[in-house]
């Protein structure tokens, strides 16, 4: 007896909690839209956070709601976002692809300050005075993009540099984020050149430590009938308003450190 009624007690609390909990679910449900849903479903899941939303369900509630533009996922194939658009019944925008490029030519070809033992990770090397190449610009060549990267579009080299996979590179920004020397860029595939260079120093200093460095003699600015290329303090960039892939410039650089896209 001392035993029955604790268990009859116990079961009319469950039964009670669970009528509870039925109702409760009841009264507080919230009607999910059918399109939300769907949409969800056509993206790639992956949570990248390129489009700036909090993850694939963010920015399907962001293309419902009429916030979010679908060119917005550089991950989703443009079969995919031919049927979002369809779905949703609003017009596809077409965007340019675009791709991550590496502002950097040094690799081992630049000399090291010192023998450096620590993490094998360019946050954690930046740490130790700047990391252990003697160009303070430079890529450590530790990797930390190619590991940040979600879709396998970069890998190292045998000459210390990361290379982008262009036809795998989605243009998400994490590899802009994981690298703590700034050298990569976002750029238009209708862009073909680009400086493989991010060192401010003069051209004597440069060449003391990469020699495939930019040195700032300004010839490819010259030659750049469009003016599409300037050089200021040292270092030579794109305005890529102007520039017409004339070309000019990859052929007068002296330390060819202007690079064709996709030819790293």
């Amino acid at each position: 007896m001392e035993i029955i009624i604790p268990a009859i007690a116990l079961g009319c609390l469950g039964l009670l909690f669970g009528l509870g909990l039925a109702v409760a679910s009841k009264k507080f449900h919230v009607e999910t839209d059918p399109k939300l849903e769907k949409v969800f479903e056509m993206l790639p899941g992956l949570n990248c956070g390129a489009c700036g939303m909090a993850g694939c369900m963010g920015f399907a509630e962001g293309l419902v709601g009429g916030s979010c533009s679908i060119s917005g996922c550089t991950v989703s194939t443009p079969e995919t976002k031919a049927e979002i658009a369809k779905l949703l019944g609003i017009e596809l925008e077409e965007k340019v692809k675009t791709v991550a490029v590496l502002h950097c030519n040094g690799g081992n070809k630049v000399k090291d300050r010192f023998q450096y033992q620590g993490l094998k990770h360019c946050t954690a090397a930046i740490q130790l005075q700047g990391g252990p190449k003697e160009c303070a610009y430079g890529c450590l060549g530790f990797g930390t993009c190619a590991d940040a990267c979600p879709f396998g579009a970069i890998s190292m080299r045998e000459d210390g540099l990361p290379f982008v996979d262009e036809a795998k590179c989605t243009a998400c920004g994490k590899c802009v984020a994981a690298c703590p020397k700034n050298l990569f860029k976002i750029i238009s595939t209708e862009k073909k050149y680009y400086v493989a260079c991010s060192s401010h120093d003069m051209g004597k200093k440069v060449m003391q430590v990469c020699k495939v460095g930019c040195i700032g003699c300004m010839k490819c600015e010259r030659s750049c009938p469009e003016q599409a290329i300037k050089v200021a303090n040292s270092l030579a960039t794109f305005d890529y308003e102007k520039c017409n892939n004339i070309g000019e410039c990859l052929k007068v650089c002296p330390t060819h450190v202007i690079k064709k896209r996709g030819e790293q």
